[in-house]
């Protein structure tokens, strides 16, 4: 008996199903409610229990479908929409339909070079929902910011010097509520053991602050995926890659603009903070630079070794010590 495939298609009430069954293509949208979802899986699972099922990342949108599926044996896969998008080539017309059956044919053909999902301990999936809310005030933030020093500029009367004092008040909450939100993060962390040492650990590397571990913690499912630093360096966008074809194209290594861009960000904060202390890290950034080598080249190096050894801590279960060899 071949396989059954699944594609799923996400949205906010929606979920938008096409079941490839030797050949044949079903299509059933439902609403994006546990009840709604768990009544169809079970219908599924009667037809192939270990069928493979797929999705793209979506967030919160995600969460009811994860809750469901942790009750079946169906073999899952959670897609880079990058990944899906790229495989298709060459398309015209969307919908949600047509975008679930892409999903179902990508699994099918893929399904060998991605590794299964694995259900989030629920310390993770609080952690994820606290740092997204963290991000989405942290941006609101930026944005009044911007507004005010915009209004600084054109202030000429009362009610505009007001609007200022509004703003800054805003600021002044957001500021609160960012701190609140990162105290509601230590403090869930702390609830799990395991998590509150390993990230504990990470933060024994130079540059490495509370933000970075967390986001770490986060995107390798609590130490538990991606722990190979290769693999999450690359996933990361830090790692260097050739362009060159036959003898017309050939250009110095770059990084690669497919990358999570919410991590390569926070390892950039962090390698900036690194070479400005005084430890191994700043050593090899001042003898690359003095070299003549780029400095940015050179910081994203510093990016990449932060990872190494960070995971290095993991898998050793040690701590951070200032004579690791950097060369």
């Amino acid at each position: 008996m071949k396989s059954i495939y699944v594609g799923i298609d996400i949205s906010k009430k929606t979920l938008d199903f096409c079941v490839q069954n030797q050949g044949d293509l079903n299509y059933f949208k439902i609403p994006n409610k546990v009840k709604s979802i768990q009544k169809l899986l079970k219908n599924l699972a009667k037809i192939d229990p270990n069928a493979y099922i797929a999705m793209e990342n979506t967030g919160y949108y995600n969460y009811n479908l994860y809750e469901v599926l942790e009750g079946f044996d169906f073999r899952v896969y959670v897609v880079d929409p990058k990944h899906i998008k790229r495989s298709i080539g060459l398309v015209r017309g969307k919908n949600d339909k047509v975008d679930a059956k892409r999903i179902a044919v990508f699994i099918e053909r893929n399904h060998q070079d991605f590794e299964p999902w694995k259900p989030a301990r629920e310390v993770i999936k609080t952690v994820k929902i606290l740092m997204s809310q963290r991000r989405s005030k942290i941006k609101q933030r930026k944005t009044l910011k911007q507004q005010v020093a915009d209004l600084k500029y054109v202030s000429f009367n009362k009610t505009t010097k007001r609007l200022i004092t509004i703003n800054e008040r805003a600021i002044k909450q957001l500021d609160k509520f960012i701190k609140e939100l990162e105290a509601l993060i230590r403090a869930e962390i702390k609830t799990d053991k395991e998590l509150s040492t390993q990230v504990k650990r990470i933060k024994t590397v130079p540059g490495i602050g509370d933000i970075t571990a967390w986001m770490i913690a986060v995107k390798t499912e609590g130490f538990q995926r991606l722990l190979d630093p290769r693999k999450l360096a690359c996933f990361a966008g830090v790692v260097p890659f050739e362009q060159q074809s036959g003898s017309s194209l050939k250009t110095k290594p770059r990084v690669s603009k497919i990358a999570d861009k919410k991590l390569k960000w926070v390892l950039q904060m962090a390698a900036m903070r690194a070479v400005r202390m005084q430890n191994q890290l700043k050593v090899y950034y001042d003898k690359k630079v003095k070299e003549g080598k780029n400095k940015m080249s050179v910081l994203n190096a510093v990016r990449n070794k932060l990872l190494h050894i960070a995971l290095a801590l993991i898998k050793n279960q040690t701590y951070y010590k200032n004579s690791l060899d950097l060369s």
